[in-house]
C-alpha cells in the first residue's frame, strides 16, 4: 500500500503547477491519449515522482516538460516552479 501515497496523481499535478487550468480537462486530455510520461501514454491516476518527463499534445503543438516538485499546493506565482520545459 506505500506505493499509492507516493508521488501525485498526473492529474492533481497538472492542474496545480497550473498547465491545465481545471482537473476535469485535464483528466478529459489523459483519458483522449494525448498524454504521456516517460514515453509511455498515460491516465489521470498515474503517480508521478521528481524526474518524470511528460508530454501533452495540445492542438496547436507538443508541450514537454520534467517534474521538479510534488507541492500538494502551491501560490499562482510559484507554480512554473514545479517543472521545467523541455
Amino acid at each position: 500500500m506505500a506505493d499509492k501515497n507516493e508521488g501525485m496523481r498526473l492529474d492533481k499535478f497538472l492542474k496545480v503547477s497550473r498547465i491545465i487550468k481545471r482537473r476535469q480537462v485535464a483528466n478529459d486530455v489523459c483519458d483522449a491519449g494525448r498524454v504521456t510520461v516517460n514515453g509511455r501514454p498515460a491516465k489521470p491516476s498515474v503517480r508521478l515522482k521528481v524526474g518524470d518527463e511528460v508530454t501533452i499534445e495540445f492542438g496547436n503543438g507538443t508541450v514537454g516538460f520534467r517534474v521538479l516538485s510534488l507541492s500538494p499546493s502551491i501560490r499562482k506565482e510559484d507554480a512554473d516552479s514545479m517543472y521545467e520545459l523541455m
